[in-house]
């Protein structure tokens, strides 16, 4: 009887050793849109727009190259890194894209059109080329954890049985871009930014902290896409050629 009761002690004492030494990792850190290009100023200063409307639009997922996180997969090295396998989009977004007034078609840029060494926007503008399309979308998400007032750093590990009763804080911010696929040309950039928080009492597992990680980049890209739309109706205004009513009579 003794035996028994000493075995089921230290059952219990190993959950939970098991339980306390549960971690997760914090996803790494978003590309810099803005160090993406190459180019000099003067040849920045001389881009001009060439899209043809309406457009075809090629959309890909860039992140920071040592980007990880616990559902995603990622591609490439270099300045960036390509997230192929993604977790927080749906093909419903991709249908919203795609109805928008002024748009041909949307397709996703995958790891077979670009190449291992990621070091300019040059390499995705070749694989939107691939495509056949007119616009490179490029988006990128910042998603930053908080314990109590402690900013928590991309990819720090944190043991879960540490946080019990604290409150756990997510900043998710989506950034996109809108760019000519023959001259490299900004027609444009919107974000979207959105945080939520929970008691890290509930959690005894990676997937359920990464689970709040995942919803609010949803919300973020939900928000974004609602953004992109109307972004890309300045950008029609401003860069879609006005068409005139040629059968219409003269007085």
């Amino acid at each position: 009887m003794q035996n028994v009761n000493l075995m089921k002690f230290f059952l219990i004492l190993l959950m939970l050793v098991i339980s306390g030494c549960a971690s997760y990792t914090t996803p790494g850190g978003p590309a810099k849109l803005s160090e993406l290009s190459e180019s000099s100023i003067n040849e920045l200063m001389a881009n001009r727009p060439a899209a043809a409307f309406p457009a075809n639009i090629a959309l890909v997922r860039v992140q920071s190259s040592s980007y990880s996180a616990y559902r995603a997969q990622v591609y490439g090295q270099g300045r960036y890194s390509v997230v192929y396998v993604r977790d927080s989009e749906t093909e419903a977004y991709l249908n919203q894209l795609s109805e928008m007034k002024g748009v041909h078609g949307v397709a996703a840029i995958n790891r077979m059109l670009v190449p291992q060494n990621l070091d300019s926007l040059l390499s995705l503008r070749q694989a939107a080329a691939r495509l056949k399309a007119d616009i490179l979308l490029v988006y990128t998400f910042d998603t930053q954890f908080h314990v109590g007032e402690q900013k928590l750093a991309p990819l720090n590990t944190i043991l879960l049985g540490m946080l019990a009763n604290k409150k756990v804080s997510v900043n998710t911010t989506v950034s996109a871009a809108f760019y000519d696929v023959r001259t490299e040309y900004l027609y444009g950039i919107t974000e979207a930014s959105v945080d939520d928080s929970k008691y890290s009492s509930i959690w005894g597992e990676s997937a359920a902290v990464d689970d709040l990680r995942l919803n609010n980049e949803k919300r973020a890209l939900k928000k974004l896409v609602d953004g992109i739309e109307t972004s890309w109706e300045d950008i029609l205004k401003a860069y879609q050629p006005v068409e005139f009513d040629t059968t219409a009579s003269v007085d």
